[in-house]
């Protein structure tokens, strides 16, 4: 049974930071190029930043450049997601995903953790 667990989400204020980690199993990780989206009320799901198998190929969507990293480590089936400089607009619930690189079909999600930015 594959499952994508995150952890780390919290109330933080702006200019602050958190690191999101998403915990995997039940597949192989090193076969699955990883991504963090996110979705705020009333808005559609975004992604935020994507990570491919291998970690050679890494990219972020224009309103988090420069303030997050993405980062994995495939021996320790974990995807974390650093978050600094944190706005009040980066509030939402925080999705890992993982796809097959090869099998783009075979896509899981995790259940999100929240993530609120306010004073």
């Amino acid at each position: 049974q594959v499952q994508l667990v995150e952890s780390g989400g919290g109330l933080v204020q702006p200019g602050g930071s958190l690191r999101l980690s998403c915990a995997v199993s039940g597949l192989v990780l090193s076969a699955h190029d990883m991504s963090w989206y996110r979705q705020a009320p009333g808005k559609e799901r975004e992604l935020v930043a994507a990570i491919s198998s291998g970690g050679n190929n890494i990219t972020y969507a224009d309103s988090v450049k420069g303030r997050f990293t993405i980062s994995r480590d495939n021996a320790k089936n974990t995807v974390r997601l650093q978050m600094n400089s944190l706005k009040s607009e980066d509030t939402a619930v925080y999705y890992c995903n993982g796809k097959h690189n090869h099998y783009s079909i075979l896509e899981y999600w995790g259940r999100g953790t929240q993530v609120t930015v306010s004073s």
